[in-house]
This record gives C-alpha cells, structure tokens and sequence, in this order.
C-alpha cells in the first residue's frame, strides 16, 4: 500500500520463531490478529507465538496460524520477568502491534535480530524495522497491517477469521434446543461496551428489540459478558417482546451464538467485532469512537450514528457534555439503518 515504508525486506530463511505482541483489549486483538495469516504464509515453517493478556487469550488460542499463545498476567508477572520469559524462547522476529512504552522496551530487549514496530513518539528505538502509524487515518486492521508491509511481506488474506470450535457450538445449540430456538432466525441486540460514552441507552435497546420483533417476527437474543447480566436483565424488563437472555458465554461459546444468528446489532466493542469475525452481518453503533477507524470489518457490515454532531469521534472515555450522542441517537434512526442492513444482506440458514 502506497505511503507505507518498506525499511527492510525480511528473508523467510533465518527467521524460525516469531512472536506477536498485542496485549489488549479483545476487539484491538482480534482485529490484529489479521496478520497471523499473512506471517505464515511468509514463513510457513516458522514458529509463530501471540503475546497478550488473559482476556485476549481466547481470541486467537484457536487461530490456525498460532503455535502458542503467551499469556502475561501482571498481577503474577513483574516486568523484568517477561523479558526474561521472552528473551529465553529465543525469537528471530518480534513484531509489537501494541506500541505501548512497556511493549517497546520489551521488544528492544527480547534479543531478536528483526524488531518490527510503529514510530510513536519515544519508542523508535526499539525498532529495526519502523511503520509510520497510520491509526488517524486507516481502519485498524490495516494499521496492523502496515507493520508487515514495513517489513516487505505480501498481504495474501485481508480477511478476520474466528473459527469456533465443534465444543462450543454444541454448547449453544443445545441451549437453544432446550428454549426451542433451533431453526428461528434470531438476532443478537448486544448492548455493553468497555466505556459507558459508547453504550446506547438501555430503554432504547428494549424499544428496538419489540420494533424488531413487530416487524419481521424474529426472536431477539440479548447477550451478555461479565458484569452485564442487571443491563441485560433491565431490557428485557422493559420490553413487550420478551427477548431471551442466554446462560453465560464464554468469548468462543459466544462467536458460536453469533454464528446462530442472522444479524448483529452492537455497541462498538469486542462482541461486534467477534459477531464480524464469524461473518454475521453487524450494525455498529458509533458515538465517540470513528466507524471508519474501528467499525465492523467486512462488507456485510454497516454502521449508525447521530450525524451533525461537532463532537462525534470525540475518542472521550467521559463526557462533560451528558453523551449526546448515544442518548439522542433515535430508536427510528437504528431501525432504518437495521432495515437497510437486512435488505442488503440474504438472511443465512441456521447452522
């Protein structure tokens, strides 16, 4: 891709063990893991190893191209120890899609002969091979990217990929069988996200579940994470419809009722991303983060805001202003745009 560095052309011959740093959070994971793919198709015999945090874990545990994923949990792991750790597994390549101070420093002392990473203010050093960041101004899979295109490897595979496993499918489609859900086109309404500027509000949900409902006569599923049960229990009490509130999901078991299901429409957070990754159709709803920059992946997929805000993308964890753009953003606007969705995507069989 044009304005992207290629500093060095790595050769697929010396490099053996690779490791891939991406601490957190799940959605920044799973949108970097696009370029597992594309590393083994470069270096088809190399050892190829993901460092994140335990929340990360399940995202790319089940990744074909992964040989292991490396787990640093710092409440057990000082950080002299993960650079021991890292440095004692002998790596060829390290490639730091996190960027952090933290994460740079461990790459220039992890000993590898090829350190792969981005030119933030500070952490250069680190680098033998440096990307311009482009996260301003590209989607976030292709920030990841550019670190390999710095590096000269082909992109072969732009595509996300989470694949489920056979026990996590029978996990939901048994709880399904037991709510005789199995064969009705359902649609997920997943309403969390890691920052309250980024949840629309709870009554709206439950007032889009029933207007779904009324209109196409679907079953609406509302899943739920950790934390997220009152929310979740809060809508459906609100509603007409009654919606079903699954048993607890794991990240795996959910990409598996993501799969079950027709559509997805989500706050931006790791689930939408997830419900993207297994090529559900997804409506994101955006406010203070940019669609354009970390909207779902694909496509299939679209996106709804309140345009003609000033402030939209504002990136603010806090709003001093009320969040405007979640709590005016309309019921009638989120349905239109889950109507176009529809029209534009064939409804997949049940699996």
């Amino acid at each position: 891709m044009s304005g992207v560095p290629r500093t060095q052309v790595v050769s697929p011959g010396p490099v053996s063990r690779i490791l891939v740093i991406k601490l957190r959070a799940v959605g920044d994971v799973l949108l970097a893991s696009i370029v597992l793919q594309n590393l083994r198709a470069a270096f088809p015999e190399a050892r190829i190893d993901v460092l994140t945090e335990r929340a990360g874990k399940d995202v790319v545990a089940g990744h074909p191209a992964v040989n292991e994923v490396v787990v640093y949990d710092r409440s057990r792991m000082s950080g002299l120890q993960l650079i021991l750790s890292v440095r004692k597994r002998q790596y060829d390549l390290v490639i730091d899609l996190f960027g952090n101070p933290r994460t740079a420093l461990l790459t220039r002392l992890s000993g590898a002969r090829v350190r792969v990473g981005y030119r933030f203010r500070g952490r250069a050093y680190a680098y033998t091979i440096i990307a311009e960041p482009r996260g301003a101004t590209v989607h976030n899979t292709q920030f990841n990217l550019d670190a390999l295109e710095a590096m000269g490897v082909p992109i072969v595979d732009r595509s996300l990929c989470f694949t489920p496993q056979q026990e996590h499918r029978a996990y939901v489609s048994a709880f399904l069988e037991r709510e005789g859900l199995q064969g009705r086109t359902l649609v997920a309404l997943n309403s969390g996200g890691g920052w309250y500027t980024k949840r629309w509000r709870n009554e709206s949900f439950a007032e889009l579940a029933d207007r779904v409902v009324a209109r196409y006569g679907w079953t609406v599923v509302l899943p739920w994470g950790p934390g997220q049960l009152p929310d979740v229990e809060a809508i459906a009490g609100h509603t007409t419809s009654k919606p079903f509130v699954p048993p607890a999901t794991t990240l795996p078991q959910l990409g598996a009722l993501f799969e079950k299901c027709a559509f997805v429409v989500s706050n931006d957070s790791g689930p939408m991303h997830l419900a993207a990754a297994v090529g559900t159709p997804v409506l994101g709803i955006f406010g203070p983060t940019r669609p354009e920059l970390q909207g779902p992946y694909g496509p299939h997929n679209a996106t709804v805001r309140l345009d003609g805000l000033e402030c939209l993308g504002c990136n603010l964890t806090k709003c001093p202003i009320g969040n405007p753009c979640m709590i005016n953003l309309s019921v009638q606007t989120v349905l239109e745009s889950f109507d176009r969705l529809v029209r534009r995507n064939t409804i997949p069989a049940p699996l």
